[in-house]
């Protein structure tokens, strides 16, 4: 049986009619930038989120970095995040001369050690990252009122959990600005690139709507210096399609995580694999479904010769980075992202995975351990 991480050919399949439909429709009228498309998108997209403003752009990494932007953060600033997560978090940060400065995480979740932030903060913090990792909600209340202690605003990576809930809050809602990606491998997913920064603050939804047009205030006058940060007309007549579906794939990435782990207890794997936690409060999204696995790199070779696909989401935490060489960082230091980075494994997971597809998934691990406990 061949099992794939994600199979975005059976989602396409379903809403076909309605997303060739959208699609044909920016074509007829020619708006491929921005445009009355994504106009209609960044509506639903406030509406769905709780927000006053959506701002459509060209991807979630330029979410990040035009919401530094927008705040001000330039040379030789600092801007707290994980040491365990997708490059663009801290990339954004390098790109505008300014030193992220990196936390561990906890070992359940993943997510930043909010009890770690504090003692970081100096008279350079000019913001705090917290990312809602694999679709699994940070304690962001937490953070965001370490923020309001200092003056120091939180830009939520919420890149890979949207429609994730806090506490009934809609993830992406509690900072300063909230930043999503809808690269198509998404829970929401894009056919191309995508992103959206989400903010209840009109001065600064002024400032990342000129941001992402290079600046621009009206026809060639520019008050600022931005980048080429716009979102697609395509992109936006996709999302307005998909955004209809998204809670209902998110609910069948939860049965699918709950059948995971009920398949797992029956395994009796706990000696060798540990399923993902959920804290208290969240409702997770499960874009990725991730477990630690002893002998990982062994595992991984075993699945695949078995035709199922399983990835590592993040093979090396991002102080270990050899372009963060100059930030001093030891490679002993982040212990909690050091063992993240050798044992986190995906499984795959999707809102169209089968409960036979992931009972195979579970039995290849099972027969691995069974054999290498046998040696």
């Amino acid at each position: 049986m061949k099992v794939p991480q994600l199979d975005l050919k059976a989602q396409y399949e379903k809403i076909k009619d309605e997303v060739d439909a959208a699609i044909m429709e920016v074509v007829g009228n020619q708006t491929f930038i921005l445009g009355p498309a994504v106009e209609k998108f960044e509506a639903e997209a406030a509406r769905y989120l709780g927000v006053k403003h959506a701002i459509g752009v060209s991807s979630g990494s330029d979410a990040l970095l035009l919401s530094l932007m927008a705040l001000g953060v330039g040379l030789n600033d600092e801007v707290i995040t994980t040491a365990f997560t997708f490059f663009a978090t801290a990339g954004c940060i390098a790109r505008l001369g300014a030193k992220p400065v990196f936390v561990d995480i906890r070992p359940d979740t993943f997510n930043i050690d909010v009890l770690k932030i504090e003692e970081l903060i100096s008279n350079r913090t000019r913001a705090i990252i917290p990312v809602h990792l694999y679709g699994q909600p940070a304690e962001i209340e937490s953070i965001v009122a370490l923020g309001g202690k200092y003056r120091v605003p939180v830009v939520e990576d919420a890149c890979q959990a949207m429609g994730a809930r806090r506490n009934d809050r809609m993830v992406g809602t509690l900072g300063r600005t909230g930043c999503f990606s809808f690269y198509p491998s998404k829970n929401l997913g894009a056919y191309g690139e995508g992103g959206l920064i989400v903010t209840d603050d009109d001065g600064l939804s002024r400032a990342l709507r000129s941001l992402r047009v290079h600046g621009e205030s009206g026809r060639y006058h520019h008050e600022r210096v931005g980048i080429n940060g716009r979102m697609h007309g395509i992109q936006g007549a996709v999302l307005s399609v998909t955004l209809k579906y998204l809670d209902g794939w998110n609910a069948l990435r939860r049965a699918a995580a709950a059948r995971y782990d009920g398949l797992f207890e029956e395994a009796g794997l706990s000696e060798f694999v540990k399923p993902p936690v959920t804290i208290e409060g969240n409702e997770h999204v499960y874009h990725q479904y991730v477990i630690l696995a002893a002998r990982r790199e062994d595992l991984v070779e075993h699945l695949r010769d078995l035709g199922v696909a399983a990835a590592v989401y993040y093979p090396e935490p991002l102080h270990r980075q050899p372009c963060f060489k100059n930030l001093g960082y030891k490679k002993s230091d982040l212990p909690q992202s050091v063992r993240a980075s050798r044992e986190v494994l995906a499984l795959p997971i999707y809102p169209e995975i089968t409960e036979e597809q992931q009972r195979y998934v579970v039995d290849a691990i099972r027969e691995f351990y069974e054999k290498w406990e046998g040696k």
